[in-house]
């Protein structure tokens, strides 16, 4: 089965869509969603979006907030792109009608809408739609979406690689070029071939890797892997950041607790029910993620306790009630009413700082290919992301590759004739344990060995691991058809390996990647950027 179009977007969250929406005025579409259309990291933020909305914040405060956040490592240039553009794209959202939380009264701009503060944000610049923002944000883009005629969704297709020259019939006149995916159709079983003039991936990020995750179980890093083998580079994959406030219950894999409710007064108390990170940093719970999330891990270390706490008991319960509702009935759920007691978290792995290396297009080193969202290196979050600068990127990026895309169309070749998938030479799998088996080994020493605390010895064991795994891996994905398993489990072991090559080349602590072995800060900010095909690694000053 082949099917053709103007541009092929591989995922369906905030960046996917925001591109989508631009393109489909001018172009045909086919968005591809792994699952369901809702099913991705989006719909799982609860915090808001940064943005300068209101008279006594500006511009340059949010671009300081986020190079201070990066450690060294942010590209200003990039920053100041995503900042500048952040009221726009607030502006976009509304017109196409999220409802935003309204203050209690009007600010000064004339916007009037209610504005929480985060971790490293020096003033209130979080718009909001109660504790569910990225609920409310897809839920918008989904009905705007479906209600296109030039966009087609195909959910359950889940992205095997990207189609390039050496999977053409013929490669006379084309040059070095993406030219589509191929794609496992999940109902019918079958691989299918999607043909486009432009490709681009937004497929979130790789915190599946771990055995800890906020994310939804998609997360498996497929858009960093097929960019990868498609021959793109990939920078800072050892920035990893874990969200400090998880819930911490059996019936509760992946809840998150909103780093909101620090910002509107929640304390993190230990083992013996004090107050710990005023001793950590003199910021306490509005430090940023990676700082709170190491204090954590500290503090769990020193008492041995499984969890520590986050205590808003002290607020009005109608306050906390009205501001963190879904927080409020999913714990009252399960037995917690965060009111009266305090709520129990652990840190889990939440953003993928690095990713694949893109410009302020967010074209890869690969013509005709786009990456945007999470699975994306911009240069905005260097060594630590900023709260809710996550969702800005996405919008800001969509519509910078949508843009590009529309500038260059006319430049644009016809669709190429790709091979079709040739599955003459494997056969069912009768083993599928060896995939469960391998998944759950995977996420359990990248958690042991390349968390929170790195070594040097940690990440020897990883690699030694890491390398086993994708031999075993590369051997099974030859002689059985593709499953969606299978196909997941083959990028995680791609990411897991570009993770830990990164880790072991920065020796340094600096942001996210923090190691006993290099405790200090090199004078010289440098990026971590890997290159495919056995090359060697490209060091780039931040």
């Amino acid at each position: 089965m082949k099917r053709i179009y103007d541009v092929v977007i591989v995922g369906s969250g905030a960046a996917g869509l925001t591109a989508a929406l631009k393109l489909a005025p001018h172009m045909r579409v086919a968005v591809l969603s792994k699952g369901e259309m809702a099913a991705g990291s989006t719909r799982q933020a609860q915090g808001g979006i940064a943005a300068v909305m209101e008279a006594t914040d500006s511009i340059q405060s949010h671009i300081d907030d986020t190079l201070i956040a990066g450690d060294g490592l942010c590209n200003e240039d990039a920053v100041r792109f995503m900042v500048e553009r952040g009221r726009t794209a607030i502006e976009g959202l509304i017109n196409l009608g999220v409802a935003f939380d309204r203050g209690d009264k009007h600010q000064e701009d004339g916007y009037g809408y209610h504005l929480t503060r985060e971790g490293g944000h020096s003033h209130r610049r979080i718009l909001h739609a109660a504790d569910a923002t990225g609920k409310a944000v897809q839920k918008t883009m989904n009905e705007r979406v479906l209600a296109e005629p030039n966009i087609d969704v195909y959910e359950h297709h889940v992205a095997i690689d990207v189609i390039t020259n050496r999977h053409l019939e013929s490669q006379a006149g084309y040059e070095d070029q993406a030219h589509g995916v191929y794609v496992l159709n999940l109902k019918k079983n079958r691989v299918e071939t999607f043909s486009a003039r432009a490709t681009i991936i937004a497929t979130g990020g790789a915190s599946r890797v771990y055995q800890y995750s906020s994310n939804p179980d998609a997360s498996t890093g497929d858009g960093i892997a097929m960019a990868w083998r498609a021959g793109c580079d990939v920078t800072n994959m050892e920035f990893n950041q874990f969200h400090p406030t998880c819930l911490f219950h059996a019936d509760a894999k992946t809840f998150l607790i909103t780093e909101a409710m620090r910002g509107e007064g929640a304390v993190l108390r230990g083992k013996d029910g004090k107050r710990f990170m005023p001793a950590y940093d003199k910021r306490a719970e509005l430090a940023p993620r990676d700082i709170v999330a190491r204090a954590i891990d500290s503090e769990m270390k020193r008492t041995g306790a499984e969890n520590v706490w986050l205590d808003i008991t002290h607020k009005d319960a109608d306050f906390v009630i009205s501001h963190f509702p879904n927080i409020y009935r999913h714990c009252l759920k399960l037995g917690i009413d965060i009111t009266a007691s305090m709520i129990p978290v652990v840190p889990a792995a939440h953003y993928t700082c690095g990713g694949v290396h893109v410009d302020k297009a967010a074209r890869t080193g690969l013509s005709r290919l786009y990456a945007i969202g999470e699975c994306a290196h911009t240069g905005l979050h260097g060594a630590n992301r900023m709260a809710s600068n996550s969702l800005l990127e996405c919008l800001v990026m969509g519509n910078a590759a949508a843009e590009d895309i529309l500038t260059r169309r006319d430049e644009a070749t016809a669709p190429a004739f790709a091979r079709a998938w040739d599955e003459s030479k494997v056969i069912d799998s009768d083993e599928a344990v060896v995939v469960a088996h391998n998944w759950r080994e995977l996420r359990r020493f990248m958690w042991d060995y390349v968390g929170i605390v790195r070594t040097d010895k940690r990440l020897a064991r990883a690699k030694r691991r890491v390398d086993l795994l994708s031999a075993e891996i590369h051997e099974y994905y030859g002689n059985f058809r593709v499953t969606a398993d299978l196909l997941e489990l083959r990028n995680l072991v791609v990411v897991a390996d570009l993770i830990v090559r990164s880790a072991q080349k920065r020796k340094e602590s600096r942001g996210l990647h923090f190691t006993n072995d290099y405790p200090d800060l090199l004078e010289e900010a440098r990026e971590t950027t890997l290159v495919p095909f056995g090359q060697a690694v490209a060091d780039r000053v931040a």
